[in-house]
């Protein structure tokens, strides 16, 4: 009598590499999702356009004001709202069941979180070239450096909002703990990023806290645009830090992402 053999089972795809095939169908999909939601559209491209109209005509009768914080402002606005998009839309995935479902097939938690970066980081390019040529070609802000260095660091800024908004959507139960979060994660790095008040005038404990911030160096990045007119040392730093520490968070996104809510 023959022995029946068991069929050898099929080995999946190891999910735990980053597949570029994967990663940009996850993007695509996240795009055509938005691309029906033009709510969220105009809150990514219109808002910080918004705060930086109002805030340029707030100070009116002082316009070296504007220009001494609007550089600073044009790259936080974008993160502020990158931040809040981001964790809403993917807390959204988890708690509908979708995230459960694609996680099924095979794509690793590298892939999911990468795409969406990239998605969101299309957007942040769009986002942060409308603010920029706002703030410079309409609303009058006076930079020495180049514009382009500004638009970089604007993106830096948002895709580092991206990165922190899929990071703590892995802590929230619902979409008002993802916004309950802002306090936690943007409020304080605002005060000590060196937009009210220098750094180094700071309570020595507080400026401790805020060298490790990665909004001081937005900040930071972003005056020296503003002071200088060629790139330097201190601002390839800067960005390098912003850019470095957007990787980082993405990566613990990635580890700590969860297929649904408890």
């Amino acid at each position: 009598m023959t022995t029946p053999t068991t069929p050898t089972a099929v080995p999946s795809a190891p999910t735990h590499v980053l597949s570029p095939a994967r990663t940009t169908a996850t993007a695509a999909r996240v795009l055509r999702q938005l691309a029906h939601d033009p709510r969220t559209i105009a809150l990514l491209l219109l808002i910080p356009c918004v705060m930086l109209f109002l805030l340029r005509y707030v100070f009116d009768g002082s316009p070296r004001t504007f220009d001494n914080i609007g550089a600073s402002l044009l790259g936080i606005f974008p993160l502020i709202t990158m931040f809040l998009v981001t964790s809403i839309a993917t807390l959204r995935e988890r708690t509908s069941g979708t995230l459960e479902r694609l996680l099924a097939m095979p794509l690793g938690k590298a892939d999911l979180i990468a795409g969406y970066a990239l998605a969101f980081g299309a957007l942040a390019i769009v986002q942060s070239a409308l603010a920029t040529g706002l703030a410079l070609w309409f609303l009058g802000l006076d930079v020495t450096g180049s514009p382009w260095l500004l638009l970089l660091v604007a993106l830096l800024d948002a895709l580092l909002g991206t990165a922190l908004g899929l990071f703590v959507s892995a802590f929230a139960a619902s979409e008002f703990q993802a916004v309950q979060f802002m306090p936690a994660v943007i409020f304080p790095q605002l005060l000590l990023c060196g937009l009210f008040t220098p750094r180094d005038t700071m309570h020595p404990a507080l400026e401790a806290v805020s060298d490790v911030l990665p909004m001081s160096y937005a900040v930071d990045g972003m005056n020296e645009v503003l002071r200088h007119t060629d790139m330097t040392a201190a601002f390839v730093r800067d960005a390098l830090i912003v850019a470095g520490c957007a990787l980082l968070v993405l990566a613990l996104g990635a580890a700590t992402l969860r297929r649904r809510t408890a």
